[in-house]
């Protein structure tokens, strides 16, 4: 393997095999040298300075890392997207949910972004995507989701052991709105 496809390849590796050009750019590899690699078909753009590597395995949320590294390092999936993410409920949003915390004026089709804080506290990494906590998820779609997918996720979280009582206390205490919800998915599972 080359030099300029190793690098590639360590910095697609921890992205779900994808990469931007500022980062291949930062890690030695040329524009040039990129834009060839991309002529012999060993990466491909997916986005404006988004790229994906060919012989990476698939990822089942290719669209979801394309979306947090063109919104940038400070960005992470939330909301359903962070649901779909974390594997609990039955979550399968029709748009990307991203949450960023700076100012951001980037649009793109079936990409929604939130602006709000993001403590790296409520922040993960999961199989190479910026996700948002399943506690940090639970409040952003405690006000914004259907309260049948939230019961779900709550019951999922749970029952699968990522998600303590005494994580579920805090994360109610933040967020009186989930207090009803958690309520009925507790006694559900009693």
């Amino acid at each position: 393997m080359s030099q300029t496809m190793r690098i590639l390849y360590d910095l697609a590796e921890e992205q779900a095999g994808y990469f931007t050009t500022a980062q291949a750019v930062k890690a030695g590899v040329s524009r040039r040298a990129l834009s060839g690699r991309a002529k012999r078909g060993d990466v491909e753009q997916v986005r404006y300075g988004i790229y994906r590597l060919r012989q990476f395995p698939t990822h089942p949320f290719e669209d979801v890392a394309a979306a947090c590294l063109w919104a940038g390092p400070s960005s992470a999936a939330s909301h359903e997207t962070a649901l779909a993410v974390h594997g609990i409920s039955d979550a399968m949003p029709p748009v990307v949910h991203m949450t960023v915390a700076r100012p951001f004026r980037g649009r793109q089709p079936g990409v929604i972004i939130h602006i709000a804080p993001l403590p790296d506290d409520q922040r993960e990494v999961r199989d190479g995507i910026p996700v948002t906590t399943i506690g940090r998820t639970l409040q952003d779609v405690a006000t914004s989701s259907d309260p049948t997918l939230v019961r779900q996720a709550v019951i999922d979280a749970i029952n699968r052991g990522v998600l303590s009582r005494r994580q579920l206390r805090k994360i109610v205490r933040d967020t009186p709105e989930l207090a009803p919800i958690v309520v009925d998915a507790l006694t559900e599972e009693a």
